[in-house]
């Protein structure tokens, strides 16, 4: 779960304003897994963890946001007469 947090997040670095966030999120969630998986120690990953949940925690919030600008932007201009 953390090399897969890992990648997502550098998804979403890449290619996150086309997915809107969605790398991101998952990046956010697995990385919170993985981290409970690797919080004792026996296994390996929490390094690529941390940077996973960096990286989502760093670009999700934009993305939220302008996915909420997109969305009410079309449709406040889809509600507005046109004269």
């Amino acid at each position: 779960m953390a090399t897969a947090s890992l990648v997502r997040g550098i998804l979403g670095v890449l290619g996150g304003c086309c997915l809107f966030g969605l790398p991101c999120i998952l990046a956010v969630i697995l990385g919170h897994l993985a981290m409970r998986e690797t919080r004792d120690g026996t296994r390996s990953g929490h390094g690529m963890a941390v940077a996973g949940l960096v990286l989502g925690y760093i670009f999700v919030g934009p993305m939220i946001a302008f996915t909420v600008m997109v969305f009410f932007g079309s449709v406040l201009t889809a509600a507005t007469p046109t004269p």
